[in-house]
């Protein structure tokens, strides 16, 4: 059997089901193997649009289930894979654009490289080579104040125009990707990851563990995400210690491969493995 291509539901009741499988873009699991693709509707279950599954919890509830089912027929099985959205990417990145823009224009700018707000302390959250690049791809498509004010600009056009050029394309893939892993692994909300989807997985025991350039070219992934999809990998020996460190002091767990593209906080709050 091939999870690439097949699929298999498990019946919690008759209203609710998992769905595990599909069709994924070729090299999102780096061709590991004894690994199996893991996908959940929405990416986050929720209890509330059943009310017969009040008061459970739904996602781990779900994800155990799906577990217990593919290893009972694939017993070297021993990790498991989401290929999921990144429904807030967006929205944060051009918030946080918007505002640095205007900072950067005011004549008392305060700097604070520790603040990830981006409402009251301005920061470049574009790396040197980064701005080069992007002001030198963009220049026959839009124009601005500052790099950050082009990167809105072409994040923001009209059907994705960007999307359609290979030299934007390949000067705008490192920053998006370096944002993204920022957004998922150290942007926070009360101590937990600042994006749903990231906490649904995080609380229930999954690592981050790799970021894909645009596994997502629909216009919704698009207008979400920049097109970047994430992989969650539950590891069965380390569901329960993941989710417990989560939980407890807001750790999470990623890849080596992941963790490059971030700059460690003042208190490390990201796990690499």
């Amino acid at each position: 059997m091939s999870f690439r291509k097949d699929a298999i539901w498990a019946a919690i009741s008759t209203s609710a089901a998992v769905w595990v499988a599909g069709a994924f873009p070729k090299g999102v699991f780096g061709g590991s193997a004894g690994l199996a693709p893991l996908c959940l509707p929405n990416g986050t279950p929720s209890s509330a649009r059943n009310p017969g599954l009040q008061g459970i919890n739904l996602g781990r509830f779900l994800i155990k289930r799906v577990i217990t089912l593919v290893k009972r027929e694939m017993t070297n099985i021993s990790t498991f894979a989401t290929l999921s959205p990144i429904p807030g990417y967006m929205q944060w990145l051009l918030s946080k654009l918007a505002s640095q823009s205007k900072l950067s224009e005011g004549e008392d700018i305060q700097h604070s490289p520790a603040d990830t707000s981006g409402s009251t302390f301005w920061e470049n959250i574009l790396e040197p080579e980064e701005e080069r690049a992007l002001m030198d791809a963009s220049v026959e498509f839009t124009s601005g104040k500052n790099s950050m004010e082009v990167l809105f600009n072409l994040l923001t056009s009209p059907n994705h125009e960007w999307t359609s050029s290979d030299k934007l394309l390949s000067a705008l893939k490192p920053p998006l990707m370096r944002l993204c892993a920022r957004y998922l692994l150290q942007e926070k909300k009360r101590g937990k990851a600042l994006d749903s989807v990231a906490n649904f997985h995080l609380q229930n025991g999954a690592m981050v563990e790799r970021i894909n350039w645009m596994a997502d070219r629909s216009e919704k992934g698009l207008y979400q995400s920049g097109g970047i999809m994430v992989n969650y990998v539950y590891r069965l020996g380390k569901i329960e210690d993941y989710a417990r460190s989560y939980f407890s002091a807001g750790h999470i767990h990623t890849s080596s491969d992941l963790s490059r593209y971030v700059k460690p906080l003042e208190e490390p709050q990201v796990t690499t493995l």
